[in-house]
């Protein structure tokens, strides 16, 4: 994770910004009080995903069962 401060993060903020969204690598910004994470607007759809599909129960642990399906060995979905 790359660390920057507050005054170097203001001063560079587009160049700081596009570096987050092309490496997908979070940016610590460490301020005087307090402190923030930057991150892509993708990768934090993605966690949000990732938190609501964890908070289903049982939902892990059939996504672990599934992963262990060969796919020749999976029923076709078909959508109407």
């Amino acid at each position: 994770m790359n660390v920057v401060n507050i005054t170097e993060a203001r001063n560079n903020l587009f160049r700081i910004v596009e570096s987050a969204h092309e490496s997908h690598t979070p940016i610590f910004i460490k301020g005087k009080k307090n402190n923030v994470i930057l991150i892509d607007e993708e990768d934090w759809k993605n966690i949000q995903e990732t938190l609501y599909l964890s908070s289903i129960p049982g939902m892990i642990e059939s996504i672990k069962e599934g992963l262990k399906s060969k796919p020749e060995d999976c029923v076709p979905y078909v959508f109407d």
